[in-house]
C-alpha cells in the first residue's frame, strides 16, 4: 500500500507482457490483477475517499477498497492524485485498476471510462443558521447572499436554475471548500450556501449550528471508475456491491462516516460525578499503577479513559477500536494488549500508548502545553499535529502553546491548508474538543479525587470516591 504514485509505472497490459513473454493478447483485467497478486486503485485524500487518522489510512472509499482487495485474495496499492482530471489520466492508460475517490457518475468522464454500480445518492443541501427563518424554496432566497465554491457542481446547478429566478445571484468562491462555508454561514458572513450531503454530514459535528433548508437536486450517484477496455473488473466490482449491500456492511461503513456521532460531546458535570461514584471505584488502583508506571497524574489517564469510553470496559465504536481505552487493533498489538476488552490490559496498554506520544513532544515544550499538545497528538496523530504546529508558525503563533495550535487545527479540515501539508486531510476540530473534554474531566477529579484520599473529599463534604477492591488478571 503507498499514498502516492510512483515516478515510473509500467502500465498492466506491460507489466503482464513481461509476465507471460507475449504481447499477442492483452489479458482481461481482471487476470492481469490476479495474475500481478495487486489492486492499483487511485483516489483522493479527501474526507469522502481516503486519507490518514491517526491510526493508519481511513475514509469511506478506503474502507470499502480493501475489504475488495481481501475478498479478491490480492494485495491493495493505494496512492493519491491531486484532481480529477488525473484519476482519469490514471485509470485510462491502465497505471491504475480503479479509481474509488468519490466520483459522480457522468459522461463526461468520456468512453474510455466505466463505472461500477452507484453505491451512494447525493444530494444537494441549501444551508441556513440555526435561529434564522428556514428557508423553503430558491424563491424565498432571491436577492439574498450565496456563496458557493467555484467550479463546483453546486455553482452549475445554480446556473441551471438562473432562467427561472432571474433575481437570484451568488458569489463563486475561488479559495476554501464547504467547511470553511459552512462556518460562514454559521458566523453570519454570509447568508446561505449549498453543500453535498455527504459534505454537510462530515460538518455539521464542527458547525452544529448549521441547518439545511430545502435540497436543490437529489439522485447524484456515486460510484467507482474503471477502464471500459473489458468488462472483467466491472462484473466482480458489481458483484461485491451486490454483496456488501445484502449483508449490511455496505450501510454499515457509510453510517461510520456520515452517520451523526455524538462521541465528541461533553459529559456534564451531574452525570460525569455519578459515574465518578458508581464506575470509577472499580479501576482507580490501575489507573494509579499504571500512571505511575509512565510516570503521569493517574486522573489524567482517568480522564482519557473516560472521554474514550466511559470506562465501559465493552465499548466498540463502529471503527473497530474497543475497549475501556478504547484501543485499535494495531495499536493493541503494538504495546502488548491481548484482550482489548479486559479493562486493565486496556488502562496499562493506554497508559503506555500515551506516554510514547508525549515522549515524541519536543523536549524544550513545557507543561501544562506539552501535556494538552500530546493529547491531541494522540487523538489525531503526531503527524497531523505536526501539520498545525506548522501552520500556526505560519500565521506568526507560537507552536508551542496549545491555546495557539489550538486555534489552527480545525484548518487540518479545510481543503486549502491540508493540501499544503505533509500529511493531508484530518479532522481538525475533534483533538480540540477531545483535549477540552478531558480537561473538564482532569478539573473535576481533582476537585473529587485529591491525592490524599478518599476521605479528604469527605470532610470537604464533596462526593466521596470509595477505595478500589483489588482484582485479578
Amino acid at each position: 500500500m503507498s499514498e502516492r504514485a510512483p515516478a515510473i509505472k509500467f502500465t498492466a497490459a506491460a507489466i503482464i507482457c513481461l509476465l507471460v513473454g507475449t504481447c499477442q493478447r492483452v489479458p482481461p483485467t481482471l487476470e492481469q490483477i490476479r495474475t500481478l497478486g495487486e489492486l492499483r486503485v487511485v483516489t483522493r485524500n479527501s474526507p469522502t475517499a481516503y486519507y490518514l487518522g491517526a491510526n493508519g489510512p481511513e475514509g469511506p472509499e478506503y474502507d470499502l477498497i480493501q475489504q475488495f482487495a481481501a475478498d479478491m485474495g490480492v494485495a491493495l496499492y493505494i496512492y493519491t492524485v491531486p484532481g480529477f482530471a488525473e484519476i482519469r489520466d490514471q485509470i485510462a492508460s491502465g497505471r491504475a485498476h480503479l479509481a474509488a475517490a468519490g466520483l459522480t457518475i457522468s459522461k463526461a468522464w468520456g468512453e474510455s471510462i466505466t463505472f461500477g454500480p452507484a453505491y451512494q445518492q447525493v444530494r444537494q443541501h441549501l444551508i441556513y443558521s440555526q435561529g434564522k427563518r428556514k428557508p423553503r424554496s430558491l424563491e424565498e432566497i432571491n436577492g439574498s447572499h450565496i456563496e458557493v465554491a467555484a467550479g463546483s457542481a453546486q455553482a452549475e446547478t445554480l446556473r441551471r436554475v438562473r432562467s427561472r429566478f432571474p433575481m437570484l445571484t451568488w458569489v463563486e468562491r475561488g479559495r476554501g471548500d464547504s467547511l470553511e462555508l459552512l462556518g460562514d454561514v454559521v458566523a453570519g458572513k454570509i447568508d446561505y450556501t449549498i453543500v453535498d450531503s455527504t459534505e454537510f454530514s462530515l460538518g455539521r459535528d464542527f458547525h452544529k449550528a448549521a441547518r439545511v433548508g430545502f435540497d436543490l437536486m437529489a439522485g447524484e450517484s456515486l460510484a467507482w471508475a474503471m477502464n471500459s477496455r473489458d468488462d472483467s473488473l466491472r462484473l466482480r466490482v458489481a458483484r461485491y456491491f451486490a454483496d456488501i449491500t445484502r449483508s449490511g456492511q455496505l450501510t454499515a461503513v457509510l453510517n461510520r462516516y456520515y452517520g451523526k456521532s455524538n462521541r465528541f460531546d461533553y459529559v456534564g458535570p451531574r452525570s460525569f460525578l455519578r459515574h465518578v461514584q458508581s464506575r470509577l471505584p472499580r479501576y482507580r488502583q490501575w489507573f494509579e499503577e499504571a500512571a505511575a508506571g509512565v510516570g503521569e497524574d493517574w486522573r489524567l489517564i482517568a480522564a482519557i479513559g473516560y472521554q474514550e469510553s466511559h470506562w465501559e470496559p465493552d465499548a466498540v465504536s463502529p471503527t473497530g477500536v474497543r475497549g475501556l481505552m478504547m484501543l485499535t487493533k494495531g495499536t493493541a498489538q503494538q504495546i502488548g494488549v491481548k484482550n482489548r476488552r479486559d479493562p486493565r490490559q486496556s488502562i496499562f496498554g493506554g497508559a503506555r500508548y500515551y506516554g510514547s506520544v508525549r515522549a515524541q513532544m519536543p523536549a524544550r515544550i513545557p507543561d501544562p502545553d506539552r501535556t494538552w499538545l500530546a493529547l491531541a497528538a494522540y487523538n489525531v496523530g503526531y503527524g497531523h499535529l505536526e501539520d498545525a504546529r506548522i501552520i500556526t508558525q505560519l500565521h506568526g503563533r507560537n507552536p508551542d502553546l496549545w491555546q495557539d495550535v489550538r486555534a489552527f487545527l480545525p484548518l487540518l479540515a479545510q481543503e486549502y491548508w491540508y493540501k499544503q501539508t505533509k500529511h493531508g486531510y484530518a479532522r481538525g476540530w475533534e483533538p480540540v474538543r477531545y483535549v477540552d473534554n478531558i480537561r473538564g474531566y482532569l478539573d473535576i477529579l481533582e476537585w473529587v479525587a485529591a491525592d490524599s484520599g478518599p476521605q479528604a473529599a469527605a470532610d470537604e463534604g464533596l462526593p466521596r470516591i470509595e477505595a478500589p477492591v483489588k482484582s485479578g488478571g
